[in-house]
């Protein structure tokens, strides 16, 4: 009779982990955009690149600045499908308020509410970085600066974007006049020169910033409403 053996049981292999493709929910489209206000004006600043978030271009003529109003503009940065979405919505809110109230809304009100649409989105808000520039109803010049949940401060200058460290410190020094020891004249500059300044900071980022290019729109917002500008910037 054959006795019976037995054998040892094959050893299990271990397991792998299986790797799956890691969802990103957001993506940087980079972009500069900035605004200074003066007495009675506001003027208005965005690049049109729109990079994949790496070194590839999406496109070159993609614009970051959005009229709102006669007395209102909104230059956003971040992520281009937020910045759409974000963009239809106060549009939809606004043309509502126009047709229930018979006249548009102040640039305040729409400064408020677009933190108040912010907040609302806050556990999964908008990847957008938002300028709301304009003239109030005393014909007074302000911006109006925001975090991705609403948090907002109103001031005379501001940017955001890829080239907001860049852009910042030239700010401070030449609208603020920061660290200066001798300051000539009151302060009050033309909107010519304003233009012309923020040209040059614009074009100053994009020499340092490779997500900041091509061309830039120009906006000035005053008491006698929107006018756009086209500048060039490098394309490289």
């Amino acid at each position: 009779m054959e006795t019976l053996k037995l054998s040892a049981l094959p050893e299990q292999s271990k397991q792998q982990p299986i790797n799956h493709g890691r969802f990103e929910a957001y993506v940087d489209n980079g972009g500069t955009v900035m605004a200074v206000a003066g007495k009675d004006y506001c003027v208005i600043a965005g690049d049109t690149r729109m990079s994949d978030g790496g070194y590839g271009i999406q496109t070159r003529h993609y614009t970051k600045v959005f009229q709102l109003t006669n007395k209102c503009v909104l230059a956003t940065s971040g992520m281009q499908a937020d910045t759409i979405a974000l963009q239809k919505r106060l549009k939809l809110m606004l043309e509502t308020y126009q047709k229930e109230h018979g006249k548009p809304m102040s640039t305040p009100a729409i400064a408020q509410f677009l933190s108040n649409t912010l907040y609302y989105k806050r556990f999964f808000p908008y990847y957008t970085f938002n300028l709301v520039a304009g003239v109030d109803e005393k014909g007074e010049g302000w911006i109006w600066t925001y975090d991705a949940v609403g948090s907002h401060e109103r001031v005379k200058y501001s940017s955001q974007g890829s080239g907001n460290q860049l852009v910042i410190p030239l700010l401070d020094n030449q609208v603020a006049k920061r660290n200066q020891q001798i300051i000539q004249g009151n302060g009050d500059v033309s909107c010519d020169q304003v233009v012309s300044f923020v040209k040059d900071a614009i074009t100053s980022a994009g020499e340092r910033d490779i997500y900041t290019g091509d061309f830039a729109d120009i906006v000035v917002v005053d008491k006698d409403g929107v006018r756009w500008e086209k500048f060039e910037l490098k394309l490289d």
